[in-house]
């Protein structure tokens, strides 16, 4: 998710290293993995291009710019670099928010510059086109556009180059690029992973393919299947800080809280190494939603504390104001500490819906305390948050502070006694953030409306439609703290003990190594024991 920064004297070391080096690298038998990209530069120069396409699959921005960049300094007639270029500056193509305004100039000034010197070959003037096509007329076009447009342009050199499997591999990416969070069908993940699976089977050390395929199998009902690519990619690039926190895309799918921890615990420390402030920010979110499911609330707290020490990101881009944000929301909501919840302070964005997780945090904790006036006062936030995303053609995310909006409207209407109310607009909360998949910026929703859902019907002791709001979360979020212990409640009030202790003891094994005296797993190791 990290946009473009400037190399530490390290990892221009690296780049800069000897040709050697580069080409031990480029075969597979460094730390970036095995890609092969023909082309009609000189030997000398092939290997560090190949060294920049491979670092160009794990996302690794700025190096890989670098890279390209040495490639031209080093031969001016290698051409098909600056397609690597105009490539690196789109950013991540799965992010949605897409080539910042003077990254897509710079990305225009490499395309003018390839074609003003054409590539030797036919193929490399049609990889330089292809990137074009995402660029032309940018700033009229929206995102989605582009990402259409790109899309099919590289389907289309796939199609006149079947032999050019890099060719096939990235029209893979961006079709899957064009995934929207809105068809649950996910029939352009499907589409990508059906020619990745293929390209797997030849190149199981590629880092694109590894790469996209976890992002390919990133929803629900298709996670497991992106298993094998996660347990392999890491140790393919595992100087890539992107190619260390990628698995956990899938082990987040799958609740395997402990492996997500521990990869992105790694790829942030190689992100601050390597000067990616935005992807330390991103590995420590998920690192956090990793440690509260396990009860490490130790461990949570001081990669909160660590991750907000780093500094330099990119406020243009997303992915730091959400981590900014998310990260305490998360720490005070996952433990059910309300009081703290409402200290929580806003730090403004330009971006609108990071301020809007602080502001619902604000709110769930104050109306859990029971300040309703304080919860009005900050659910009329979300509710100008909402309008202004509305205003700015921001849909999705405009959507997910409605879904917080009506999640506190139905809170407050319970503390009010307005029992059908509160469970309509909370049932219309959780249906409203079902019919839409989490952005890739997030591990998950602060809070799933459909587990909060589950919670205040067992608050107006209905326990047994409790049980069934929790259970159909779990499909959506599996192996949650806070989901296990609301259905092992949910399943002892309603006399179901054999439900209640697979619940219980399962919160027991979840929390196994926590690092706080969570009460739920008091309660949870208590009724095991007694069992």
């Amino acid at each position: 998710m990290n946009p473009r920064h400037s190399l530490t004297a390290a990892a221009c070391a690296l780049l800069l290293a000897s040709g050697t080096t580069l080409a031990h690298e480029a075969e597979g038998k460094g730390n970036v993995g095995r890609v092969k990209f023909a082309s009609s530069c000189s030997a000398e120069v092939q290997p560090l291009l190949e060294t920049g396409v491979a670092m160009l699959h794990s996302f690794w921005f700025s190096a890989t710019e670098k890279a390209f960049r040495e490639v031209l300094a080093r031969e001016p007639s290698c051409t098909i670099a600056q397609w690597g270029v105009a490539a690196i500056l789109m950013g991540n193509p799965l992010a949605g928010q897409g080539a910042l305004a003077r990254d897509a100039a710079a990305a225009q000034a490499a395309i003018d510059a390839g074609r003003l010197t054409p590539p030797k070959t036919q193929r490399e003037r049609d990889y330089i086109e292809a990137v074009a096509t995402y660029y032309r007329d940018f700033a009229s076009r929206p995102e989605r556009a582009r990402q259409q447009s790109r899309a099919e342009a590289f389907q289309a050199l796939a199609a006149r180059y079947p032999d050019d499997d890099e060719a096939q591999i990235f029209a893979a990416l961006y079709i899957a690029g064009t995934q929207s969070q809105s068809d649950q069908t996910f029939a352009a993940y499907r589409k990508a992973a059906a020619v990745l699976e293929t390209q797997f089977v030849r190149y199981p050390d590629h880092p694109g393919v590894a790469h996209y395929l976890i992002h390919s199998y990133d929803a629900p009902p298709l996670a497991q299947q992106g298993v094998k690519a996660a347990r392999l990619y890491a140790g393919i690039a595992p100087a890539a800080p992107h190619a260390l926190h990628m698995p956990s895309h899938i082990f987040t799918r799958i609740g395997a809280w402990e492996d997500s921890a521990e990869t992105n615990r790694r790829s942030a420390d190689a992100a601050k190494k390597s000067g990616e402030p935005d992807q330390a920010y991103h590995a420590s979110d998920y690192s956090v939603y990793a440690y509260l499911q396990l009860g490490r609330d130790a461990d949570a707290q001081r990669e909160i504390q660590d991750a907000l020490q780093v500094k330099g990101f990119n406020a243009a881009v997303r992915t730091a104001p959400y981590a900014i944000a998310a990260m305490p929301a998360r720490y005070a909501l996952e433990r059910g500490a309300w009081r703290e919840a409402m200290q929580l302070q806003p730090q403004p964005t330009r971006h609108l819906y990071p301020d809007a997780i602080t502001h619902f945090a604000r709110a769930f904790g104050a109306v859990r305390s029971g300040d309703t006036a304080a919860a009005q006062k900050e659910a009329a936030e979300l509710e100008r948050l909402h309008k202004g995303l509305q205003a700015a053609g921001d849909n999705y995310w405009a959507n997910e502070v409605e879904v917080q909006r009506l999640t506190i409207a139905g809170w407050l209407a319970l503390a009010n006694g307005e029992r059908a109310e509160a469970v309509r607009m909370m049932r219309a909360a959780a249906d409203l953030e079902d019919g839409t998949e989490k952005h890739i910026v997030t591990p998950g929703r602060v809070l799933p409306a459909r587990e909060l859902l589950g919670e205040m019907l067992l608050e107006l002791g209905q326990p047994a439609a409790a049980l069934r709001e929790f259970e159909t979360s779990q499909v959506r979020e599996p192996n949650r703290f806070r989901g296990f212990y609301g259905a092992a409640r949910a399943a002892e009030a309603s006399g179901d003990r054999i439900k209640a202790a697979q619940y219980y003891g399962r919160l027991v094994a979840l929390g196994q190594r926590a690092d706080s005296p969570r009460p739920e797993l008091v309660r949870a190791r208590s009724w095991v024991a007694q069992r």
